[in-house]
């Protein structure tokens, strides 16, 4: 059981979200994508307006992880993105703890509320995906049950840079 409340995302957790959002990237793409990059792509205040956004039109759904009364790390998810996915195949659309809260049941605990979110709605699978060099979220998603689809590996930008990604998978029940 985890100490970590989860519940959905507010409005007012934007620029919180958005902070847990560059910080963990920044630490995740050090090393992958150029530091100069690195630190184009490190506006909070641009991150902040996706996620109010994603969290007004609740596309994708957003919940946070709250540590006391602070903000430690956030999940979105909904129908996958995927264009010849099913209508039952939902998707982690992003999933993130804060650096100072990782591999201490932070993302456990959004997994669990992000997998009984796309239960109650109807999904019976979930993808995500993830860049092949960020070997910590496959391990995390693997350890979750995910298995890497190989045959989906593509090409994405990200600052500027191309980032082999996998898709991976599992079944909701």
């Amino acid at each position: 059981m985890s100490s970590y409340q989860v519940r959905p995302a507010t409005l007012r957790d934007a620029k919180a979200i958005a902070q847990i959002h560059t910080s963990s990237a920044q630490e995740v793409y050090r090393g992958i994508v150029p530091d100069d990059q690195l630190k184009a792509m490190s506006s909070v205040e641009k991150r902040q307006a996706y996620w109010r956004e994603a969290i007004e039109y609740c596309e994708p759904q957003v919940q946070v992880a709250i540590d006391g009364d602070k903000i430690v790390g956030f999940v979105g998810f909904d129908r996958s993105r995927d264009e010849k996915s099913r209508q039952t195949t939902g998707e982690i659309w992003a999933i993130y703890a804060a650096p100072t809260h990782w591999d201490q049941g932070v993302g456990v605990a959004l997994w669990d509320a992000a997998r009984d979110g796309l239960v109650e709605e109807g999904c019976t699978n979930v993808t995500c995906w993830v860049p092949l060099r960020n070997e910590r979220a496959l391990r995390f998603h693997e350890s979750a049950g995910f298995k890497r689809e190989m045959t989906t590996a593509k090409t994405a930008v990200v600052g500027g840079v191309k980032i082999e990604e996998v898709r991976l998978k599992r079944a909701l029940s």
